[in-house]
């Protein structure tokens, strides 16, 4: 082996490189000095933007899932514009995303607010926490209540059984908010599923519209039924970009091991292994399930979502892509 190029037989033969921050330097120049960088994250985070340009030009099912907690922050106009990019066909979600979409879409305030405030104080002057945000108690579940009961009444009367993707379809034609996820799928026909529903105010709501004798049967097995034909016919590769964990995540890679396992696939995730969980199992423990192809390429971003998302949503939807 040559002394002086001691990596070359095990394919180690781009340097890293010192980089400089400039004025004015564009998110895609970043993402340019990340692969520079390539130490610890930034690699990762370079090649997640990789991977997805890739992977949804290359791929007929396309698939965003994400857990409702970012939905209460400034990322819900981001990835309300994903999923009207085009870009994807399937958004596998948690209810409270439905929640906090429909909240919002009617004028819910949603407060920046700090970890380190007293809860009970909060909690006697009518305020949610959530994280560092705080929502104000008459701005969630009334809003969110007398929308679905209004929803639910409609719908009973053009016929009893529902999907909750058809209902969430339906949610979406009643809203008027740009940044609205549930708009923007109903705009671009995206199907939504979240197979935890009842657990939100939503699911809470379609209860209650029953007990006060809407005939409406939201039915999960539907959905079922729709997800197997989207994964189980559509030809080609597919790919997944996979923020956070539990319901949503294992739904989407779950059903992904009935077509041999997705091809492409970004986690991001602040979640670690060494508990056995779901949430911190990485990309190639999926492929032991035949949830992830073998053959698939895929990468982990260790990182909170609020702070890659946006520029990975930028180099996907902006910057042009390079080589891996």
């Amino acid at each position: 082996m040559n002394e002086r190029d001691p990596g070359k037989g095990q394919g180690l033969v781009n340097p890293v490189t010192d980089v400089r921050v400039e004025p004015g330097m564009s998110v895609c120049r970043l993402l340019e000095a990340y692969r520079n960088i390539h130490g610890f994250t930034a690699a990762s985070l370079w090649e997640a933007v990789e991977i997805l340009r890739e992977g949804l030009a290359n791929s007929k099912l396309r698939v965003l899932s994400f857990t409702a907690n970012l939905v209460a922050t400034g990322l819900r106009g981001i990835i309300a514009q994903l999923v009207g990019s085009g870009l994807f066909d399937i958004v596998v979600t948690t209810a409270g995303t439905i929640d906090h979409d429909i909240a919002r879409s009617l004028g819910a305030r949603y407060l920046r607010g700090s970890f380190d405030l007293d809860d009970n104080q909060l909690a006697e002057r009518g305020l949610h926490r959530l994280g560092n945000i705080i929502i104000p108690s008459d701005d969630y579940g009334p809003l969110i209540e007398e929308f679905t009961l209004e929803l639910a009444e409609e719908c009973s009367k053009k016929k009893s059984k529902w999907a909750i993707y058809e209902l969430l379809r339906e949610a979406g034609s009643r809203i008027k908010d740009e940044n609205s996820i549930l708009r923007s799928a109903y705009i671009r026909r995206v199907e939504v599923f979240v197979p935890g529903w009842p657990d939100g105010a939503f699911g809470t709501a379609l209860f209650t519209a029953r007990e006060k004798g809407a005939r409406l049967e939201p039915d999960y097995m539907l959905d079922m039924k729709r997800l197997a034909e989207r994964f189980f016919t559509t030809p080609g590769k597919s790919a997944a970009l996979i923020i956070g964990g539990g319901i949503s995540k294992h739904h989407t890679i779950w059903w992904a091991q009935y077509r041999g396992g997705l091809d492409y696939v970004v986690y991001i995730t602040t979640a670690q292994e060494y508990d056995g969980s779901l949430s911190g199992a990485r990309p190639r423990e999926a492929v032991t399930w035949g949830k992830i192809s073998r053959a698939a390429t895929k990468t982990i971003v260790y990182s909170d979502a609020s702070i890659v998302l946006p520029i990975i949503a930028q180099g996907v939807l902006y910057c042009r892509k390079q080589s891996l």
